[in-house]
């Protein structure tokens, strides 16, 4: 995120608490995964603060912030759109879902065999990874995980979609070197947005 280690630190606990909200008020198990992305999002911020205090470089605290951006959220934004689509929602969110799986193979080979570096850059961080298709694999993220929320056939979702696609071309016009974390942090107080998600939704029949 930009700024420093303590505006990670109080984005992860808020969102984190938005996340326990979240989790606390599931009426649908298939919900879960999902209303559970926040907290996911939250524990994401502040593992970047621990990278702020190691002042960057290759340690385990940017190797797990790399994991969880990359492969994790590719699978799980997806996969929690598939598990709460309405049926007629579910073969689109299904292929979207795939497109994440395979995205997801290739991201984490990646973080495998090349190094993963954090580079503090005055009040931003930007991360490096070696990436044999950078191109595909972008898209292919943000196919997933954009892509499933505006097919959700969920109107909140399709909402939150928009503000998370809106966010990906401010933060990739605003800090292209630090795209990665900056948008992650947009995402993670959009996510917000799931609570309202989750008081809506309606208990399983």
């Amino acid at each position: 995120m930009c700024w420093s280690a303590t505006a990670d630190l109080v984005a992860g606990a808020g969102i984190a608490t938005v996340g326990v909200a979240c989790v606390t008020r599931v009426r649908a198990a298939r919900d879960l995964p999902l209303a559970a992305l926040p907290l996911l999002l939250g524990a994401h911020q502040l593992v970047e603060a621990a990278v702020w205090d190691a002042g960057g470089g290759g340690g385990p605290a940017t190797v797990a912030w790399a994991v969880i951006a990359l492969p994790l959220l590719a699978v799980w934004v997806p996969a929690g759109v598939w598990c709460a689509a309405p049926p007629s929602a579910r073969r689109g969110s299904g292929l979207l879902l795939a497109v994440g799986v395979v995205t997801a193979a290739g991201l984490a080979h990646g973080l495998a065999v090349g190094p993963v570096t954090a580079e503090i850059r005055g009040h931003t961080i930007g991360y490096a990874t070696h990436l044999a298709h950078p191109v595909p694999l972008i898209a292919g993220y943000l196919l997933a995980t954009i892509g499933s929320l505006l097919m959700s056939g969920d109107r909140r979702l399709l909402v939150l979609g928009i503000f998370v696609a809106v966010g990906a071309l401010a933060c990739w016009a605003l800090w292209r070197l630090e795209f990665v974390s900056t948008w992650c942090a947009f995402a993670a107080v959009c996510s917000v947005l799931l609570l309202g998600w989750v008081r809506a939704r309606p208990a399983r029949r």
